[in-house]
């Protein structure tokens, strides 16, 4: 029998494919090469914009052909996308060959989920939240880079993204557990980068008894010793501390490149995105980045378009992006996500305008990287 896994999204999704892999081969699947030899297709979705969530419709249901020809072929559809109960459901009317819809917090049963098809019952698990589950083993499937999930969840509800409503609330690991984990990583010396992933890292340990601050664990993670570097994602500005600017600063292993989203350059529209900063609090966030640590790589995203800005508002974040020059942005048009604020604000920005602006933003990009000769 073998698997196939198809994913979507974020380093998140990538990783949690790690995890299913490791329950597949678990199972007694082998990775197939392509689709066309499987046994069991996964689909790991995301649900950020809208097009990420068409493309996995459009990819499902080229799959109907392929059940035709072999009916016990089973076919599974998971992560962000699913976790959202409508498009759950249109998932099973559309593609009633489809034979798994679950949520992201349904991934530590999935097996019992395959056997139970193979019994003969469909399955529909949507709505549970639940703890992480610290059994799971991954198989690692991105080369020298070991990823480390830290904390899921996301408290912060910018009024533009679904990831709170499919991930639920802030949840940390365990610190001793983390530690573990990136001990046993070390000890096998094949990844040279850790990467340390959740939705907003910089929150971590603020839901433990006694907490623990992200800035001790990068330094208790850096205190193993071992031969490797440390990376993380993503960082919410209003949570990246002078503490933790100042271990980055001072420890080796930790890389000097940090990814800290911006949005927008404009107040009023970062009040609407419910950012919790102000353009002048991002900037002397920036400022004592680049006064510690003098040789990092900064990088950000932006959203074009959000619902109710206007020309003058845009050009903001154009000046944002020319101030701090960034080593590299990622510009993305405002998508509406059924069940957000923003997806019921007035005034929505028609896709022609979010186009061209999108357009001048990576334009500038281009211009700035090619003057100050980023990478």
């Amino acid at each position: 029998m073998k698997y196939y896994i198809v994913t979507y999204g974020c380093q998140m999704n990538v990783h949690e494919s790690e995890k299913l892999a490791a329950i597949c081969e678990k199972m007694g699947y082998e990775c197939a090469e392509n689709k066309e030899e499987a046994d069991l297709i996964i689909f790991n979705t995301c649900a950020i914009r809208e097009g990420a969530e068409d493309r996995v419709f459009g990819n499902v249901g080229a799959l109907k052909r392929m059940k035709k020809e072999k009916p016990n072929l089973i076919i599974a559809v998971c992560g962000c996308m699913t976790q959202k109960q409508t498009t759950a459901e249109l998932m099973l009317r559309r593609f009633p060959f489809v034979d798994i819809v679950i949520g992201t917090f349904n991934l530590p049963n999935f097996a019992a989920y395959v056997e139970a098809v193979k019994a003969g019952r469909r399955q529909l698990e949507l709505y549970e939240e639940g703890d992480i589950d610290e059994t799971i083993p991954y198989k690692r499937t991105s080369g020298e880079n070991a990823w480390v999930n830290i904390m899921q969840g996301c408290n912060n509800f910018c009024t533009y993204c679904i990831v709170p409503y499919v991930r639920g609330r802030e949840k940390s690991r365990k610190e001793e557990n983390i530690l573990k984990e990136i001990r046993e990583i070390v000890a096998e010396k094949k990844y040279k980068q850790i990467t340390l992933l959740g939705q907003n890292v910089n929150s971590y340990g603020k839901d433990l008894n006694p907490q623990v601050s992200f800035a001790k664990l990068l330094k208790d993670i850096c205190a193993i010793e071992g031969d490797f570097k440390l990376w993380f994602m993503t960082s919410h500005p209003k949570d990246l501390t002078d503490e933790v600017i100042d271990v980055i600063a001072k420890e080796d292993k930790i890389l000097k490149d940090i990814h800290l989203p911006a949005q927008s350059g404009n107040n009023r529209i970062l009040k609407a995105m419910n950012r919790v900063y102000t353009r002048e609090k991002y900037l002397s966030i920036i400022e004592k980045i680049r006064e510690k640590i003098p040789n990092c790589r900064i990088t950000s995203d932006f959203i074009v378009g959000f619902p109710t800005e206007t020309e003058e508002e845009f050009e903001d974040t154009m000046s944002l992006v020319e101030q701090v020059k960034y080593d590299s942005i990622f510009a993305f048009m405002y998508s509406p996500r059924e069940g957000t604020v923003a997806s019921k604000m007035a005034d929505q920005i028609p896709l022609e305008t979010k186009k061209k602006r999108v357009n001048a933003l990576l334009a500038l990009e281009k211009k700035i990287q090619k003057q100050e000769g980023k990478r």
